[in-house]
């Protein structure tokens, strides 16, 4: 917030050569708190302003007059300038005791914003790889609402396709109904492999596995109740994850919910000349990118047709301001050209789609793999954090009320937090051991924080009320500036569609609260211990926002 109004003033000192948009982002922190608390450099303006960039630099720092600003010096070419820190520690502290958990959110704009997200495939088990679409889709969701937005929270789950075929050819080769019932994704999971390990050496197979899928779409009763009770069966699983990962949905309508709504569009993409016969099968051509897939020479659909559906139908019924696709990397093409075939139709709001891709998941250094049989189950990597995190607060903290549900919060924190504050895009090497290292940058690293500032409150028997910030001591500045900055955190964060911005914040702000805490003597009866508290109580409250931003929750004890 700072860094827009020191923005705007050197744009005013320039005449509006550049805008205070442009200035924000080439406004930087200087290394040595010594020199400053921001700085601009005037080299790229040089050649624009044909002046040296020392000389444009004095000439911006006579200009700059604020209430905000203590002293501006120049260095070179950098204007480097020293906050009020006074003036700003009473406005951040201040606001965060009258907004608490509101603080950095945004005024509700009654605009709706769908997510795609999780949309694990029926019949087959929750595995870490769809760990990230998860967790990055709820810490988008959650995002957006602080953005002011109302998220629609949408599963879409892997409901149809081709590998029904695949699944009901197997079951009826190979199935156990009995076994099935007692376990049954791991059941189905075993046949399904079992069926790619047969049809590597029998074509036969797959041609069976067409024409089930087939019989399935066009409503074979067998076929039929095989599906639902895959479906049903999957669902039970799934939740129970969910309802560990503190995550809900507003519709669980997968591609079967579409089944109904795609001949429209494909009539639609026939009467607006964009349809083509390609060897037997539909497609639109697309500029610059392979063709669109509608209908295969059997005349089954496939993906694209389901996710045109699915967008017309998302468009209309929530009226969406924007739709976002969690979904890996690898699925990159099939969005672009999902994208290209809306826009040629001739809906403007083609252009309120976004991917939202990411990094795989890889385990020695490769892609898991459902069909080999090769993945970790999300449910033993969880089951195993909470343990860890168990053995952790026995040790530690064997009097600790509420065990069993801290370990719960420690351990499910630790696993989503590992993989947010990794950048969106990067593939994650599986590490269960990196994952159970509670120290560093770790999530309850960030919620063993929270737990002391909380003993530090009770302890000090703090009592909120009204009163000036001064003497905080040396220590306090950093924090306030990372303070002052969570607003812009969070928006940068929904805008980028990023939610690792808010997992570094948190350990930032983490870490230089611990180096305060560790300077700084808080309890002492002195006539400035409240306000230290009150300091403090500011501090938990952006660090409890931020990790439940995450999708995290902050425990009072560990």
């Amino acid at each position: 917030m700072i860094n827009k109004s020191i923005a705007a003033l050197i744009s005013i000192a320039l005449n509006n050569e550049l805008s205070a948009s442009e200035i924000e982002k080439l406004l930087e922190k200087p290394k040595n708190i010594d020199l400053g608390d921001v700085a601009f450099p005037c080299f790229t303006l040089a050649k624009k302003l044909k002046k040296s960039p020392q000389l444009i630099a004095s000439e911006i720092s006579i200009q700059l007059k604020s209430e905000w600003i203590q002293k501006v010096n120049v260095v070179g070419a950098y204007v480097n300038i020293f906050i009020n820190q006074q003036m700003v520690t009473e406005s951040v502290l201040q606001t965060i005791l009258s907004e608490k958990d509101k603080y950095g959110s945004k005024q509700p704009v009654k605009e709706n914003v769908v997510i795609d997200y999780s949309s694990p495939n029926i019949a087959k088990p929750f595995s870490m790889g769809h760990l990230r679409s998860t967790v990055i889709g709820n810490a988008l969701a959650n995002t957006a609402q602080k953005n002011g937005y109302n998220a629609v929270r949408i599963n879409h789950l892997g409901d149809w396709g081709t590998q029904f075929g695949k699944l009901i050819v197997a079951y009826k080769l190979w199935g156990d109904k009995e076994a099935i019932e007692a376990s049954p994704i791991q059941e189905l999971l075993k046949i399904y492999v079992k069926f790619h390990e047969m049809a590597e050496t029998n074509e036969s197979l797959n041609e069976q596995a067409r024409a089930s899928f087939k019989s399935l779409e066009d409503g074979d009763e067998e076929s039929l109740t095989l599906w639902r009770w895959f479906r049903d069966a999957s669902l039970k699983e799934f939740n129970s994850i969910y309802n560990l990962l503190g995550i809900c949905f507003d519709s669980y309508s997968g591609e079967a919910f579409y089944n109904d709504k795609m001949d429209v569009v494909i009539e639609e993409l026939k009467e607006k000349g964009l349809l083509t016969l390609s060897d037997g099968a539909y497609v639109v051509e697309l500029e610059d990118l392979p063709p669109c897939l509608i209908t295969k020479t059997d005349g089954a659909t496939l993906y694209a047709t389901r996710d045109l559906a699915a967008a017309m139908y998302r468009k209309k019924q929530y009226n969406a301001k924007k739709i976002y696709y969690v979904v890996g990397n690898e699925q990159s093409l099939h969005f672009k050209q999902l994208f290209k075939v809306i826009e040629k139709m001739g809906y403007d709001w083609s252009k309120d789609l976004h991917h939202v891709p990411f990094g795989m998941m890889l385990k020695d250094g490769r892609k898991m793999s459902t069909r080999k049989g090769k993945v970790v189950l999300l449910a033993d990597v969880l089951a195993e954090a909470i343990q860890t995190a168990k053995r952790n607060i026995e040790e530690k903290n064997p009097a600790l009320e509420q065990k069993e549900l801290v370990a719960k919060l420690v351990g499910v924190g630790a696993v989503i937090f590992n993989d947010l504050k990794n950048d969106r895009l990067n593939d994650i090497e599986f590490s269960l051991e990196q994952m159970m290292n509670f120290e560093g940058e770790t999530g309850p690293y960030v919620q063993y924080t929270f737990v002391r500032i909380s003993s530090l409150l009770e302890k000090g028997e703090f009592i909120e009320k009204k009163l000036q910030f001064e003497n905080l001591g040396e220590y306090a500045w950093p924090v306030i500036q990372l303070l002052e900055q969570y607003p812009v955190i969070v928006q940068k964060s929904y805008e980028q569609a990023d939610p690792s911005q808010i997992a570094k914040y948190s350990l930032l702000l983490a870490r230089a609260f611990n180096k305060y805490y560790a300077h700084t003597k808080i309890l002492v009866n002195d006539e400035w211990k409240q306000m230290k508290l009150s300091f403090a109580f500011c501090v938990a409250i952006v660090l409890k926002d931020a990790l439940s931003l995450l999708g995290i929750s902050a425990p009072n004890k560990m």
